[in-house]
C-alpha cells in the first residue's frame, strides 16, 4: 500500500526551480532512498514533504490524504517526522529534554516513557548521557539524538536527511544498522544520503536525482549494479 506519493511536484526558491515535476512513491514498510550530488534537490524534496518548504505545483499525498497545503506541525500529527540535515538538536538542553521535545505533538502522554525506553534501547549511548547537554555530544551521538527525537513522535514515515554526514566510519556503520532495525520494527523510511553504497545496500527502492529531476529509479540492488550509478556515485569506472 502506498503511504507517500509526490505527483508532479515542483519547488522554487525565488525564481530558481530547485525541484522539477518530481513523482515518487513510498510504500508502507519500505526503505526508499534518494541519492544525488550536492544541489540535486534531495533536501528540498524532504522539506517539501515535511511542510517546511511550500510546493509551487503538484500534489503530496500521505496515507490517502492530500497534505500539499497542510501545515508542517499537522504533518507531524499525521505521522511524518524528520531528522534534518545538520541534526538540528537543542544544544543547551539535555539528551532527555531533546527527546521529550520530539513528542510535543503527541496526545498519549502516558505512552511517552515507554517510547523513551525504546529509543534508549536503540541508542544505549544516549541512555548513558541522558542528563548531558546535547551540545557536548560527539557528532555521531548528536545524530543518534536527532534520529531518536524524530522517533519520539512515533511516526508512520521517518525522513532521514544525510544521517551519515560528517561522521567517523564506525558511526556510519552503526547509524545504518539502526536505520535497518527501525525499519524492521515497522517504520517506513525515506532516506536522503550521499553515501550511495550504504544507502543503496539498505534500500528496497531508490531514485537518482540530478538538478531537481529524477533521472533513474529501481531497486537498491539494481542501482548498485547500474554502470552509470557506479561511475557517478560509487567511484567505480
Amino acid at each position: 500500500m502506498t503511504l507517500l506519493e509526490l505527483s508532479g511536484v515542483s519547488v522554487h526558491y525565488g525564481r530558481i526551480k530547485a525541484v522539477s515535476d518530481l513523482t515518487i512513491t513510498v510504500d508502507e514498510g519500505e526503505i526508499v532512498t534518494l541519492i544525488g550530488a550536492n544541489g540535486a534537490g534531495k533536501s528540498t524534496t524532504m522539506r517539501a514533504i515535511s511542510g517546511i518548504r511550500p510546493v509551487s505545483s503538484g500534489t503530496i499525498t500521505f496515507a490517502g490524504e492530500d497534505i500539499t497545503t497542510l501545515r508542517a506541525d499537522l504533518r507531524v500529527v499525521r505521522g511524518i517526522s524528520q531528522a534534518p540535515e545538520g541534526r538540528g538538536i537543542f544544544p543547551g538542553m539535555t539528551v532527555y529534554e531533546n527527546l521529550d521535545m520530539g513528542a510535543y505533538a503527541r496526545k498519549d502522554r502516558k505512552n511517552i516513557a515507554a517510547e523513551m525506553d525504546t529509543v534508549f534501547e536503540l541508542f544505549p549511548r544516549l541512555a548513558e548521557r541522558r542528563d548531558q547537554a546535547g551540545g557536548t555530544l560527539s557528532g555521531g551521538e548528536q545524530q543518534m539524538l536527532a534520529i531518536g527525537r524524530a522517533l519520539m513522535a512515533k511516526p508512520k514515515l521517518l525522513l532521514l536527511d544525510e544521517p551519515s554526514m560528517g561522521l567517523a566510519p564506525q558511526f556510519i556503520q552503526q547509524i545504518f544498522r539502526i536505520v535497518t532495525e527501525i525499519n524492521q520494527q515497522g517504520t517506513t523510511v525515506l532516506l536522503v544520503e550521499q553515501n550511495a553504497q550504504q544507502a543503496l545496500s539498505r534500500a528496497h527502492r531508490a531514485y537518482v536525482l540530478e538538478t531537481g529531476t529524477i533521472v533513474k529509479s529501481g531497486t537498491g540492488p539494481e542501482l548498485l549494479a547500474d554502470a552509470s550509478v557506479k561511475e557517478a556515485y560509487l567511484g567505480v569506472a
